[in-house]
């Protein structure tokens, strides 16, 4: 027999047990919570609203029929649940139990031990939000019974259900708490600010604890909050309810990766961790440090004591499986982040899941907004928007924004849901379109041969105007524009991706230490053989040459493609790169040992310059001299070497029509820096020390550490063998934070001359 059509519970168990749909289809289909559903089914629920009622409809896929018998058993429900406009009689509001294991968060609770001392200040309200999953629940609740005796008349929690699609209304709400607090049912005023000011009548007087858990927004809290008085209110939810005034607002950052080690401790017990120290960590770092997800891990292994941490560890080193095995019973990773996830606008849901689309670590409002599709004004209001929610964190000194590593998996997975890959491709290829315009146009910015602001940009009215805005906003958008140039090659846009890296040419020489640059050039030479340009294979062969020497630090590679790019030279007749080619291809010669090589090709290479006075003749005849002599002094030949880094300051003091101060300070700089080495490979300390630090001094301004830092470093060098061992200690100390920072291998030679330093103090022989 068919159950009644009045008893809402047993049909809509019926239903679902007929579609075939657990709890947790069911709230993923229709955005009604799985305890909702089984508050409902067990008939603590009985008359839910209209609203909830379609959206079970549709989870269940009803026919009209089928939605009339169920609205029907709702109403019939409502009807005898609430005699006036509340819900029937409450049950009990006594907090939850803590959890034992409860972890770290000392800082957090000492400041609401404060707020609670605080006698002189107005009733305490402490908000306590961010992302799903970041354990505000089970702080409240710890820090609830860790107050609790500060407040003798009682401690109560209420959960205002903020995540499901019927929230507790504030009327419904502040009858249960009148009820508590000792008002009959019959003397609880049926209008909602009535209830709100009885309710700060009664708790004015009272020394009161009262939890708020999952609050929707802040028009559901406000009328729940005492006005006067001592009582504290600890509120819940994923909102930042930045519309509370005069609130304490609880931060709670992801576990640092020591205190995420201790929580599996105390689930799993000691000895297991013990035994496996390095896997618990690597656990800890695959959960993200989620207090939810640390804990289903920790479950998991608690309810299979034959599984090893390692174990668990590699399966979820899968992105793919990661949010599949982050659940153990009731307790869902995925689920948490849908039921926020199912709360946004259709418009929001589709920037959250696109900016999982984005290169890198971080996403800027100019690329979310263009992989979403929508105006940049309107992707600002909606990312703030996912940040007030706790989907996205916002960047503490820049307008970026990141996921938490689980919530990005779980965008991607909607994603792929979602998004078709026409979809995908086109949010990817109109992203890709614009950021490599705008990339171009700040590269431009740099150009020495280039006197005027450059045109181009995609977007003129946001366009980063001077050097300083351009070189800021090419750092903070590396990884998209580099994905962006991946993106066009692969997709056969060749001009692009050789007109892009073209522009970046200069730019990339302020930023050596930038490995990315080989992939830059790689792609740049790869799309002028495409396009069948040998000129322009040539030219970005070079760059190659240049990045694997320079950036990469790569000699045999760097060596390959300066003889590949003087294949492509001599064989399209370019005097020009054939020089440079035979230049670079002796500097990676040099590197490797292979010394007169090198020098036979720098005198060939300055051949194919002299006769060349256009500035890019000059330049490249500048930076052959410079690396002939660097070549003749790691020969011992640096008397040699003198005269051709003399020669460079020469033409530099002479100038030359077009060629920009800056760019000449620049080549005056490398020229300095090469003669102080020179100066100091002959032991005549005192003069190495004045060009060293005219070349640190320019580097230095110019914003370039991969040349400042190996300048220090013998500058270091050259101060300690002046006796000057403070300043040495100093010049050495700061040329090795540079060299480390970069990743430049001379970091080994500064931590040895530092070395050396200290052997000197404490009377050991020093190396030289």
């Amino acid at each position: 027999m068919p159950p009644s059509h009045d008893d809402l519970g047993q049909l809509l168990r019926a239903l679902r047990l007929g579609a075939g749909l657990t709890r947790e289809q069911l709230a993923h289909r229709a955005g009604v919570s799985v305890r909702a559903q089984a508050d409902m089914e067990r008939g603590r629920t009985r008359g839910p609203q209209r609203r909830t009622v379609l959206a079970l409809a549709r989870g269940l896929e009803l026919s009209p029929v089928e939605t009339g018998l169920l609205e029907a058993a709702a109403a019939a429900g409502r009807h005898r649940a609430r005699p006036a406009d509340g819900p029937a009689v409450p049950g009990s509001l006594s907090l939850p139990r803590g959890p034992r294991d409860f972890t770290a968060r000392e800082s957090a609770l000492v400041a609401l031990e404060s707020l609670a001392d605080d006698s002189d200040a107005r009733p305490p309200v402490a908000v306590v939000a961010g992302l799903p999953g970041l354990g505000k629940t089970a702080f409240a609740v710890h820090a609830a019974h860790r107050l609790a005796r500060r407040y003798p008349d009682g401690q109560y929690w209420l959960d205002l259900r903020g995540m499901e699609a019927e929230p507790v209304r504030p009327g419904e709400a502040l009858v249960r708490l009148l009820t508590v607090l000792g008002v009959s049912e019959r003397s609880v005023p049926r209008g909602a600010e009535d209830r709100a000011g009885l309710f700060r009548s009664l708790t004015a007087a009272r020394r009161l604890l009262l939890v708020l858990d999952n609050a929707a927004d802040e028009s559901q809290v406000r009328p729940l909050l005492p006005g006067s008085g001592v009582s504290l209110t600890l509120v819940t939810s994923r909102s930042s309810l930045a519309g509370l005034e005069a609130v304490h607002r609880v931060d709670l950052p992801l576990l640092r990766r020591e205190e995420a080690v201790e929580l599996l401790t105390r689930i799993v017990g000691p000895g297991r961790v013990a035994r496996e120290a390095q896997a618990a960590r690597d656990l800890a770092d695959r959960c993200g440090r989620l207090p939810l997800a640390l804990r289903i891990a920790g479950q998991r292994l608690a309810t299979r004591p034959q599984d090893s941490l390692a174990k668990v560890a590699a399966q979820l080193d899968r992105e793919e499986r990661r949010l599949d095995l982050l659940q153990a019973g009731d307790l869902k990773v995925r689920a948490s982040f849908t039921l926020s996830y199912q709360q946004l606008a259709p418009v929001s849901r589709r920037l959250l899941r696109r900016c999982a689309l984005a290169a890198g670590c971080d996403v800027s409002p100019e690329s979310a907004a263009l992989l979403a599709g929508i105006p940049l004004r309107d992707a600002e209001l909606r990312l703030d928007e996912l940040c007030d929610r706790g989907l996205l964190q916002p960047q503490p000194d820049a307008q970026r924004y990141r996921f938490h590593d689980l919530l990005k998996l779980f965008a991607s997975e909607q994603l792929a849901a979602e998004d078709d890959a026409a979809t995908r491709d086109a949010a990817l290829d109109r992203t890709a379109r614009w950021m490599l315009s705008r990339a171009t146009a700040a590269a431009l910015h740099f150009d020495a041969e280039r006197h005027s602001a450059p045109a181009g940009d995609p977007d003129p009215a946001t366009a980063p105007a001077g050097r300083d805005r351009a070189r800021a906003w090419l750092e903070a958008e590396r990884e998209q524009w580099l994905a962006a140039l991946h993106h066009a090659r692969a997709t056969g846009r060749y001009r692009l991706v050789v007109d892009t890296a073209a522009a970046m040419h200069w730019f990339s020489d302020l930023t050596q230490h930038w490995a990315q640059w080989v992939d830059v050039f790689q792609y740049a030479a790869d799309a002028a053989r495409a396009l069948g340009s040998r000129r322009e294979e040539a030219t970005h062969l070079n760059y190659l040459a240049w990045a694997h020497s320079i950036c990469a630090h790569s000699p045999p590679a760097a060596l390959e493609a300066a003889d590949a790019a003087l294949v492509a030279a001599r064989a399209c007749g370019d005097l020009l790169q054939t020089g440079w080619a035979l230049g670079y291809g002796a500097g990676a010669l040099r590197r490797l040992g292979r010394t007169g090589e090198a020098i036979s090709r720098l005198h060939a290479s300055l051949l194919c310059h002299r006769g060349n006075h256009t500035i890019q003749g000059r330049l490249a005849e500048m930076s052959a001299l410079n690396t002939l002599g660097e070549t003749l002094r790691h020969h011992g030949r640096a008397e040699e070497a003198l005269v051709h880094h003399l020669n460079v300051l020469d033409i530099c003091r002479l100038g030359h029509p077009g060629l920009s101060p800056e760019l000449l300070t620049v080549y005056q700089a490398i020229a300095l820096s090469h003669l102080g080495n020179a100066y100091a490979a002959l032991g005549r300390w005192q003069e190495a020390e004045p060009p060293l630090r005219r070349a640190l001094t320019a580097f230095e301004q110019a914003g370039s550490p991969a040349r400042s830092g190996p300048v220090q470093l013998e500058l270091g060098r050259v101060l300690r063998h002046l006796s000057r061992t403070e300043e040495a200690r100093t010049a050495l100390t700061a040329a090795l934070h540079v060299l480390t920072a970069h990743h430049h291998p001379l970091q080994t030679e500064a931590s040895a001359q530092i070395a050396s330093l200290k052997r000197m103090s404490t009377g050991k022989p020093a190396s030289r």
